[in-house]
């Protein structure tokens, strides 16, 4: 004769914690891969945040900072599409774009990227290093 059914957590290999409250729930989720004990922390896959491309390693990913040269792309600062689409394969899941270049005037009230630019223009204020104010050049800040 089977034991009677315990609610009970399964974890998946990433952390993920969902609990078994019947029977056919365990199943389904043994099924995709999911344990009774909660995988160690250097078990996981996912990334640490170190894990982004250092800038003095990876040439081609990061906008060079001109002193005084211009706005936007011409000043740097800030991750090229080439170094987003990197750290993206690199860290599966992750939702990182690049830089809303466009004029404010030439955006859409209300639209996404208008409240992305408007988002990062008051969360950079008080950035004063030369890498920041490029980078709030480039963002039209």
């Amino acid at each position: 004769m089977a034991a009677a059914f315990k609610v009970h957590n399964m974890y998946s290999k990433t952390g993920i914690k969902k609990v078994a409250s019947t029977e056919a729930q365990h199943n389904t989720l043994k099924k995709l891969g999911y344990v009774h004990t909660p995988p160690k922390k250097e078990d996981s896959p996912l990334k640490k945040k170190g894990d982004a491309p250092s800038r003095k390693k990876s040439k081609g990913y990061y906008a060079e900072v001109k002193k005084g040269k211009g706005t936007g792309k011409d000043a740097g600062g800030g991750m090229t599409a080439k170094g987003v689409a990197k750290y993206r394969k690199d860290n599966p899941g992750s939702k990182l774009k690049t830089a809303v270049t466009t004029p404010p005037s030439k955006l859409k009230k209300g639209s996404k990227a208008a409240k992305r630019r408007k988002a990062f223009c008051a969360r950079s204020k008080s950035w004063t290093s030369e890498r920041g104010k490029a980078a709030r050049r480039k963002w039209n800040c």
